[in-house]
């Protein structure tokens, strides 16, 4: 045993990404004494401009809207108390089939080699217990959550360190329930062609499958929060309709599946932290 902390790393794509599927664990992890580093891979430029604007369209100002996302990743951090944070600074890729996957510099773009020797240094400064980033498809298919995840195993790999790895998920049937209540929203909505319903219903995994449950309900009103910091993205709108209540019901428990680890904790468990403390 040594006195330096437990620490966690969270590896994300873009600013906003650390609130939806860790922002429980990184607040609770930080008020358990943690150390919590968040890496944000890239600048969110791509997201959406003031009121809504798109990227390509009149008033869209790429700059303008990282600078925004940068200050909102700021607010959403000190919400979470998150200890450490380590912006990597690539510019966004946009969603698959963008012109601006193809633009120079871009993190779709970046050797993987390249972004994961940046990420090995800050895990051989950082040391973490655990490692959190996305499955090989991002989750969703976002190159810069497919390249995330890319250059975190590699660094993994690079630094020489043992830390439990966890890819975050969420299980079909909460996937099936989001469904269900954007719905309830946006009752005028049409149904989705098939091929799209097909693909939503592939996302996230069977409850068998999934090998971490991590109750975060007692922080749920921070996670909210943390979205709330991040309103100008037009996704989070929705998670901020349903209210703090209904939100910490759904989104109260966050999910995980675990895919390397040297500690023998048993499975499921219900803390990422497990066979270390």
């Amino acid at each position: 045993m040594t006195d330096r902390p437990l620490t966690l790393m969270a590896v994300h794509a873009h600013p906003d990404d650390e609130a939806t599927t860790t922002g429980g664990v990184l607040a609770q992890y930080a008020a358990e004494g943690i150390r919590t580093v968040l890496v944000t891979c890239t600048d969110g430029a791509c997201g959406d401009g003031p009121g809504g604007v798109k990227p390509g369209d009149p008033g869209h100002d790429p700059a303008a809207v990282a600078q925004m996302r940068r200050q909102e990743l700021e607010v959403s951090r000190e919400v979470l108390k998150i200890s450490d944070l380590e912006l990597l600074d690539y510019a966004d890729s946009g969603m698959m089939g963008w012109p601006s996957n193809d633009a120079p510099g871009s993190f779709w773009q970046t050797p993987v080699e390249k972004g994961a020797a940046r990420l090995a240094d800050l895990m051989r400064h950082y040391r973490p217990d655990v490692v959190v980033t996305y499955d090989e498809n991002g989750f969703y298919g976002h190159p810069d959550h497919i390249q995330a995840h890319r250059i975190t195993m590699a660094a993994v790999e690079m630094s020489g360190l043992t830390p439990k790895v966890y890819w975050t998920t969420m299980p079909r049937s909460m996937m099936r329930r989001f469904g269900e209540i954007i719905r309830e929203f946006h009752p005028d909505m049409p149904e989705p062609d098939p091929a799209e319903a097909a693909a939503m219903a592939e996302m996230g995994l069977p409850e068998d499958e999934i090998s971490t449950w991590v109750d975060t309900t007692a922080f749920s009103d921070q996670k909210f929060d943390a979205l709330a910091a991040h309103a100008s993205q037009g996704d989070n709108i929705f998670f901020l309709k349903m209210g703090k209540e209904r939100f910490g019901e759904l989104m109260g428990i966050e999910t995980f599946v675990r895919v390397q680890d040297t500690t023998g904790a048993a499975v499921p468990e219900n803390d990422l932290f497990a066979g270390l403390r």
